[in-house]
């Protein structure tokens, strides 16, 4: 029997079927899926914490993580808000008002992170642990490397940052950044790929610590074997899964 690709959460799966591509965005419907299906995973995990977001526009991806939300927890979304007009903001509180997460489960902060320190992202993020951490900010190699800092800070132990426009075309090597954080923290490792959709529904990386890397792997290999490519990827001598939406292997 083919098993159903979705995240298992009712709420979220609900929105990724009709409402998803309601809202201006550009990360992928797949990509949502298997978030939440770790954001469940956490869940039943006993991991605890709230959401971040850098580069939440208006909300697409970000609608998709908060109904993962378990009782008591919050997400945050960080933008400018401020591009391509000055209404960005009021569209993003409509879009998730519309799409069904409740206004006491979110809070949009309105901030530039390239200008916090630590503290004041921590602040800003109820200074408790961060169990997921969506990087969707300036494209620059300095914008990713000051939010990688950030996320590194506030992530739970056993916590996850999520890489968005990995291997993308129009930034072919903002991945030099994320190998310079990996190999100035050699206690993370990128764990999953999830492949692209097209070119404008780019691949993230997940990124955790090595010791957390036994709690997600097999899980999305089992749970999604439909869109395991097998033969995985080589990421700094470490065996990293990739889910992509149609695995195949050349016939050579």
């Amino acid at each position: 029997m083919t098993r159903a690709f979705s995240s298992g959460i009712p709420a979220l799966d609900a929105y990724l079927a009709d409402g998803y591509d309601t809202v201006p965005g550009m990360s992928s419907r797949f990509s949502a899926t298997i978030c939440g299906h770790v954001l469940r995973r956490q869940s039943e995990m006993g991991i605890r914490g709230s959401l971040a977001e850098i580069g939440t526009f208006e909300g697409r991806f970000f609608i998709a993580m908060g109904h993962a939300l378990a009782p008591g927890e919050h997400a945050y979304g960080f933008d400018i808000f401020s591009w391509p007009d000055d209404h960005v903001l009021d569209r993003f509180v409509a879009n998730a008002a519309r799409c069904g997460l409740a206004a006491d489960r979110f809070t949009p902060r309105p901030f530039d992170t390239g200008k916090l320190t630590v503290d004041e992202f921590a602040g800003l993020t109820g200074r408790g642990p961060l169990r997921f951490v969506h990087i969707d900010g300036e494209h620059s190699p300095e914008a990713l490397g000051h939010d990688l800092a950030l996320a590194h800070a506030r992530l739970h132990p056993q916590g996850l940052i999520c890489l968005d426009d990995m291997l993308h075309p129009g930034y072919p090597f903002l991945v030099v950044t994320v190998h310079a954080y990996l190999s100035a923290h050699p206690e993370m490792c990128l764990m999953c790929v999830i492949d692209r959709e097209d070119i404008v529904a780019a691949a993230k990386f997940l990124i955790c610590r090595r010791d957390a890397v036994k709690l997600y792997e097999n899980d999305l290999m089992q749970s999604f074997p439909a869109q395991h490519f097998i033969l995985g990827g080589d990421a700094m001598g470490h065996h990293c899964v990739v889910l992509t939406p149609h695995p195949r292997i050349a016939d050579v």
